[in-house]
């Protein structure tokens, strides 16, 4: 058997990312053909009630990595907490999510252990070789590389969520789990939390909604994006912007998609008042559908939607919402 596959499992207030689960799913089917196994890694305190979450997802074992010092996450102290474990282990693959705080972890830890690292990547398999092939979009998304790791003897990646298709849970699934106290001191950590603001509750994150309506410098004012927030409450959908509407304050910058802000790939995509430059689309290109409602019948967008409406967005979005009202009603 070959030194393990790890999915770094992330969690926040005793919630695992959903992006965890896609990632064990994938790796399930590698690890099956390399005959390696597959370990989910979760750091954080208080966190023994998600020991069995990971199992269902293709987990054969689960690191439980915990300390008071985890409890809020800060690179410093998930970062040696992580490489230690790994030096200790070497595992021969760590995958981590593309959410802010993964892209943060996974640099520091590929730098400290001397894995090779990609990032923001939308598929990961096995060649005709048998090596580990990770695709990932280049020059805003205008190609996609395969990328293969020949002479690193860890390979490490970030996957963006919503990209992999997570397998059906099976209950009947059980895991090792062992429990990690690392060596963990305050002078190990040189950044201190001093506040955690957070959003509005019940808010999906934009990385990992399954539907988002975006607004951009065609909704004119931040108050016209009630109308949006009005559509995004009738399908369950969450709200972004382009950078046009951030930098006019319109929206508060955690809200903003593309190359600038957050990357996002749900299963559909409203752009309301966007014209769709490369930079917006290298952050939401990759979304299962588009679509693009716009007066300006030669915006970009719509050489990449799927459907496309060529009117006044302020005629169109309340329609449009009063419909999906009724046949939700129905």
């Amino acid at each position: 058997m070959g030194k393990g596959i790890w999915v770094f499992a992330e969690q926040a207030e005793g919630k695992v990312r959903k992006v965890t689960f896609e990632m064990l799913s994938a790796a399930r089917k590698i690890a099956d053909a390399k005959g390696e196994q597959l370990c989910a890694v979760c750091l954080g305190k208080d966190i023994a009630g998600l020991a069995d979450s990971f199992a269902p997802y293709g987990a054969d074992m689960v690191y439980m990595v915990t300390h008071d010092l985890l409890a809020q996450y800060t690179t410093d102290g998930y970062a040696k907490a992580l490489c230690d474990l790994i030096t200790k282990e070497q595992p021969s693959v760590i995958l981590f999510g593309a959410t802010v705080l993964g892209r943060d972890l996974s640099a520091k830890v590929a730098a400290r252990v001397g894995a090779g690292l990609a990032s923001d990547c939308v598929d990961i398999k096995l060649d005709g070789s048998g090596n580990i092939t990770i695709r990932r979009p280049m020059y805003a998304g205008k190609v996609y590389a395969d990328v293969i790791f020949p002479n690193a003897s860890i390979i490490a990646a970030s996957m963006r969520p919503n990209v992999l298709v997570p397998g059906a849970p099976d209950a009947s699934r059980k895991a090792e789990v062992v429990t990690v106290t690392p060596e963990l001191s305050a002078t190990d950590i040189r950044v201190k939390v001093k506040e955690v603001v957070k959003t509005a509750a019940g808010k999906v994150d934009l990385t990992e909604a399954e539907r988002i309506v975006s607004g951009g410098r065609g909704m004119k004012a931040a108050e016209n994006f009630k109308m949006l927030e009005e559509l995004a409450e009738v399908i369950g959908a969450t709200v972004g912007a382009s950078r046009a509407a951030v930098d006019a304050g319109w929206r508060p910058q955690s809200d903003q998609v593309g190359q600038t802000g957050k990357v996002v790939s749900p299963n559909l995509y409203i752009a309301c008042g966007i014209s769709g430059s490369i930079q917006h689309y290298a952050g939401m290109g990759t979304s299962k559908v588009i679509v693009a409602i716009n007066k300006d019948s030669e915006a970009p967008i719509f050489s990449k939607c799927d459907y496309g409406v060529v009117d006044d967005l302020f005629k169109v979005v309340p329609v449009f919402t009063a419909e999906l009202k009724k046949m939700m009603a129905e």
